[in-house]
């Protein structure tokens, strides 16, 4: 079994999900407000949090890499993930990023996306990163925009249409 790394910044910890995180996963997968610019934008019950959580930590044994739970250091709250998603049959190696409301505003998903992108860079030794974005997702835009990525195409996804937004490695 991977073991999945930890990451920390200046305020958060990104780590691997815990049976233990479903409660505040849950709350915020239950968010429409969150989810709407998500797969099929529709919020999550208690149980397709569940599973969300187990198909990320799946992805990492299948793959060795993916999203982690994003933790604020001074409280230990759950905000969101941020990490890597490329099951069979995506557009690309994405970086992506989900925070909870009460996290929203705070910059950190940039923060957080930037550690992500240095582990791509570093451990993974990627050359090419890719975050898809749904046209009125102007906030996730202003994130790619932050890391440095630039729009280069779009693909359609659960029937809507996403922004390819990349990077190379620099």
């Amino acid at each position: 079994m991977i073991r999945i790394p930890t990451l920390t910044t200046d305020r958060l910890v990104l780590r691997a999900f815990r049976q233990e995180d479903l409660d505040a996963y849950a709350e915020i997968c239950a968010d429409a407000e969150v989810m709407r610019y998500l797969g099929d934008g529709k919020p999550l019950d208690r149980a397709g949090a569940w599973r969300q959580m187990a198909l990320i930590v799946g992805h990492w044994q299948l793959l060795g890499y993916g999203m982690w739970a994003v933790e604020a250091r001074d409280s230990g709250a759950l905000l969101g993930r941020i990490g890597f998603f490329n099951p069979e049959g995506w557009p690309g190696f994405e970086l992506g990023w989900t925070l909870g409301r009460h996290a929203w505003g705070h910059g950190y998903a940039t923060e957080g996306a930037r550690a992500a992108l240095d582990y791509a860079w570093g451990e993974l030794g990627r050359e090419h990163v890719i975050s898809l974005i749904q046209p009125a997702n102007q906030p996730s835009i202003r994130v790619a925009e932050r890391l440095g990525e630039r729009l280069e195409g779009e693909v359609e996804l659960f029937g809507n249409r996403a922004l390819v937004y990349g990077i190379d490695r620099p």
